[in-house]
C-alpha cells in the first residue's frame, strides 16, 4: 500500500481491508480463513501519514509500516513493499481506495479453487460528491472463460483498467517477471501487461474495489507534462509483445496484437479528453495541458502507423471512425468531434446502475 498525501482517506482503507472476516495475521497458529499482512509504504508523506500508521500497527500486528526518506513515487514505494511481502499473492491497494466487504473471501475462496497466476476482479468508481458507477470492466470479466485461461483465450480483456490494484496476483510469478514498477505516471502498465503476456488468469467478476475517481490531488485530476508518460509504458508492452511474436509464443496471436495495440491507442486518446476536478472542455484544461494537445495527438498518430500490426483492420462504428482520425493525424477535426463523443459515452453511462448505495 503506498501512502503518500492521504490522511483523509487512509483509515478508511486500513478498516476496508483489515475489517475484514476472516483477515488472520499472516503469521498466526491458527489462522483464520484467509491470513493477511498489510505492508503500507509511507512514501515521505507530508501529511502525518506516518504517524496515523505507526499508530494503528502498535494496535495490530497485521500492519507492517516502511518509512521512506524521501518520496519516490508510488511504484517505488510499491516495489519496496512486494520485497518485504510474505504472502503467497499480493495484492497493491492505493491508501485512497476501498477494498468492499467480503472482498477477500470471495478473493480467498477463487485462488483456493483456480490457483492462478493472475486473478482480474472487478471495481466501482466513486466520485467526489458520493455519486458512484459501475466500471466499464464488468462485462469483459463476464466474458472470460471459466477457470484458468491465457490471454490468447481471451484477448479482449487487456481492455481492462491497467491498474496495479485492479488484479492480484501470485508473488513468486510477479518476482519472476523481473518487471519492477517504473518511476512516474502510468507505472504500472508494462507490469499489469507482462503479467497478461505470460500468466495463468482467472477472472473474478465481483465487484472487490473502490476506486476514487476524480480525487483532487491524485495524478489522474491534476494537469501535467507528465501524462506523455503513457508513450513510453507502451512502447515497452509493444516491444515486449513484439518479442513473443518473434519467438512464435502461443500468447501472441493476431487477435493479441491487435487488442493491445487498440488498447494503446485509446489509452491515449482517453488520457487526451480524461475530465475531472479542475479539467473540463470549457475554460479548463484537460490531463494534457492545452499547448502540448496538438502534440501529444501527433505522438497519437505516430504510434498508429509505427505499432500497427499486419493486417490490422480498423473497426466500423464510432470508435473506429476516432481511430481513422488518429491514424490520418486529423487533430482539428478529432478535437472538434470529441464533444459529441462524450456526449455519447455520457449517456452509455447514464444507463449503467449503481453497485453501491449512495
Amino acid at each position: 500500500m503506498p501512502v503518500h498525501g492521504v490522511r483523509a482517506y487512509l483509515t478508511d482503507c486500513l478498516d476496508s481491508v483489515l475489517g475484514q472476516p476472516g483477515a488472520a495475521p499472516a503469521d498466526a497458529a491458527r489462522p483464520g480463513p484467509l491470513p493477511v499482512e498489510v505492508i503500507a509504504v509511507d512514501d515521505a508523506s507530508p501529511d502525518g501519514c506516518g504517524a496515523l500508521l505507526d499508530e494503528r500497527a502498535r494496535a495490530d500486528s497485521r500492519l507492517t509500516v516502511i518509512h521512506l526518506a524521501e518520496s519516490r513515487g508510488p511504484g517505488h514505494a510499491r516495489n519496496v513493499g512486494l520485497a518485504r511481502a510474505t504472502g503467497r499473492y499480493v495484492w497493491f491497494v492505493d491508501a485512497d481506495d476501498l477494498v468492499t466487504p467480503g472482498a477477500l473471501e470471495a478473493i480467498g475462496a477463487r485462488l483456493a479453487a483456480d490457483h492462478p497466476d493472475v486473478l482480474l476482479i472487478d471495481y466501482a468508481e466513486r466520485f467526489p460528491d458520493g455519486r458512484t458507477r459501475a466500471s466499464s470492466g464488468g462485462p469483459l470479466l463476464r466474458s472470460a472463460p471459466a477457470g484458468t485461461f491465457s490471454l490468447a483465450d481471451a484477448p479482449q480483456l487487456i481492455g481492462l483498467t491497467m491498474t496495479a490494484w485492479s488484479r492480484l496476483l501470485r508473488r513468486d510469478f510477479l518476482l519472476g517477471l523481473g518487471e519492477p514498477f517504473r518511476p512516474g505516471i502510468h507505472e504500472d502498465i508494462p507490469v499489469s501487461c507482462a503479467a497478461l503476456f505470460a500468466g495463468r488468469l482467472s477472472a473474478l467478476d465481483q465487484v472487490c474495489y473502490c476506486y476514487r475517481r476524480s480525487r483532487p490531488g491524485s495524478y489522474m485530476a491534476t494537469t501535467s507534462s507528465s501524462h506523455s508518460d503513457v508513450f513510453s509504458a507502451y512502447g515497452e508492452v509493444l516491444g515486449m509483445l513484439a518479442k513473443l511474436a518473434s519467438t512464435a509464443d502461443p500468447v501472441a496471436t493476431p487477435a493479441v496484437q491487435s487488442a493491445v495495440f487498440e488498447r494503446a491507442i485509446g489509452h491515449y486518446a482517453s488520457v487526451l479528453q480524461t475530465t475531472g476536478p479542475g479539467i473540463g472542455p470549457v475554460g479548463r484544461p484537460g490531463l494534457v495541458p492545452r499547448s502540448e494537445r496538438r502534440r501529444f495527438f501527433g505522438r497519437m498518430h505516430a504510434d498508429f502507423v509505427r505499432y500497427r500490426p499486419p493486417g490490422y483492420r480498423v473497426p466500423a462504428g464510432a470508435r473506429g471512425a476516432k481511430l481513422r482520425l488518429i491514424e490520418r493525424d486529423a487533430y482539428w477535426t478529432y478535437e472538434l468531434l470529441e464533444p459529441v463523443n462524450k456526449l455519447r459515452v455520457a449517456a452509455r453511462r447514464l444507463l449503467s446502475r449503481s453497485v453501491f448505495d449512495r
